[in-house]
């Protein structure tokens, strides 16, 4: 019991000390304009605020999260073909995939990924 306490300590102890570190490493100075100025997608924040943002890139990045996120999804399908039943495991596959494809013919079609229009 007192070892599970000892190490608890340690481990609280160094927690503290890191955390402490971190934020007392991390204060800006206020003497380097450029460094407490916040980066704002290339746009200086000093000027007009009203600059022309690209709403069909703010799309395309949307759609490349939601797409990376799905792959994430299915990878895991690979490692588990083995362990799962073969009929079961192609129907949920292609299932998944078809999603995908009508989801990615969607966007197409709506002109979501035409970049020049």
């Amino acid at each position: 019991m007192f070892n599970l306490f000892s190490m608890s300590l340690i481990v609280l102890t160094i927690t503290i000390v890191v955390m402490g570190l971190a934020s007392y490493l991390s204060k800006k100075t206020i003497t380097d304009r450029e460094k407490c100025s916040p980066f704002e997608c290339g746009f200086d924040p000093k000027s007009s605020s009203r600059l022309p943002f690209s709403l069909r890139f703010f799309l395309i990045a949307i759609i490349f999260l939601i797409f990376d996120v799905e792959i994430a999804l299915i990878l895991p399908m690979v490692m588990i073909m083995n362990a799962s039943h073969v009929y079961v495991w192609l129907l949920t596959s292609i299932f998944f995939i078809l999603i995908l494809l009508i989801g990615l013919y969607h966007e197409w079609n709506q002109g979501a990924l035409n970049w020049s229009s």
